[in-house]
């Protein structure tokens, strides 16, 4: 689907995508977003239908996420796990009685449809993938964007980021209060081409992808077309905050979830740096993060923010030390870097297991 929002003036592209990366003023187009006075074509990210009776107790059945009793309208999201408990594919979702909508990276939305379809057997199920409808995101429930989107957009349905709290039967990792998330309220509403268009003419302010990745990465939010790779636990990144459900029945994967968070810890974490900005380099996802001349990580998200100037997001080993002396490599040379924990090197290991007395001791009592 080609994006209205390009024929805006000021209009540049991001490359591969139908949407504009900015109107000309990146930072300008952050503080708008933030304020919930403008609205971004999140072409970056697709739709995906799941109908039928049993929607929500299958859901329920094949992922991290307690979807069996979804009320309509509720917003939440979930993880699809490998065996062994890493991340493959993951998904907003909000179910409007009658079918539950996916919002998912692009990239990944026909694998993840795939791997639907392979699961359904015998359920009352059908999946698809909905090329027809877009994705627009915006911030604030009562906001001019907000306003702009049910009065010209005439959503098919909407998600509300639950990141902005810890989900029932969820469980954060990180200590920093208030949590950077706390103050993110981001939707993302479903339009139909109609919509779209209706929107782009309907004199919106309008931002462009680069703002909406700035302030995720402000957020320390984790995104699976960035932040995931094939090794990738949702412990690393602080996702069993909205996304994994600790008390919810067997899935494939649990016994993984379970045991890093009870009685192990993640060999990973992801860190929130800033960047030294003294000479306008910003290294792009994949640099390499070093300590000490060791490499210790590499970034995954970066961005120049409107009011924090440039910052990212890295997987790093767990055994890197808080205080650590960090450089980015680039082309350019060494961007010094300040980490912030997100999720703290003694992560997991939350049970709490008795300590049995040691055999010696028995045998003097």
């Amino acid at each position: 689907m080609g994006s209205p929002f390009a024929a805006l003036p000021g209009a540049v592209m991001a490359d591969g995508s139908a949407a504009p990366a900015h109107y000309g003023a990146p930072l300008r187009e952050q503080a708008l977003l933030d304020a919930g006075e403008a609205l971004v074509h999140a072409a970056d990210r697709a739709v995906v239908e799941v109908a039928g009776e049993d929607r929500l107790t299958w859901l329920d059945s094949i992922t991290s996420q307690a979807l069996g009793a979804l009320e309509p309208g509720r917003s939440t999201e979930l993880l699809v796990l490998d065996p062994h408990g890493h991340i493959e594919h993951a998904a907003s979702v909000v179910d409007d009685g009658e079918r539950a909508w996916l919002i998912v990276d692009a990239d990944g939305a026909d694998a993840l449809v795939a791997w639907l379809r392979r699961m359904v057997f015998r359920s009352r199920v059908s999946v698809g993938r909905r090329d027809d409808l877009a994705v627009v995101g915006y911030a604030r429930s009562e906001s001019p964007a907000a306003r702009a989107v049910l009065e010209h957009g005439a959503p098919v349905a909407t998600w509300r980021d639950p990141w902005d709290a810890v989900s029932a039967g969820g469980h954060q990792y990180a200590v920093m209060v208030p949590h950077p998330g706390a103050g993110r309220e981001w939707h993302e509403a479903i339009v139909t081409e109609d919509g779209l268009a209706a929107l782009a003419a309907s004199g919106i302010a309008a931002a462009g992808l680069l703002a909406a990745e700035a302030l995720r990465i402000a957020a320390w939010r984790p995104r699976r077309a960035n932040e995931v790779d094939a090794r990738t636990l949702p412990h690393e990144l602080d996702w069993l905050r909205t996304a994994v459900h600790l008390n919810k029945g067997c899935y494939r994967g649990q016994e993984t979830v379970a045991k890093v968070h009870n009685l192990g810890h993640p060999p990973r974490r992801l860190v929130f740096l800033h960047l030294d900005g003294s000479d306008t380099v910003l290294p792009g996802p994949g640099a390499v993060v070093t300590a000490d001349g060791a490499e210790i990580g590499r970034i995954t998200s970066s961005a120049l923010h409107h009011e924090d100037g440039p910052i990212a997001l890295a997987v790093v080993k767990r055994s890197l030390a808080v205080d650590a002396s960090l450089q980015v490599l680039t082309d350019d040379g060494p961007v010094a870097a300040s980490q912030q924990e997100i999720v703290p090197r003694d992560a997991g290991a939350a049970a709490s297991v008795p300590r049995l007395p040691r055999l010696s001791s028995r045998a003097r009592g």
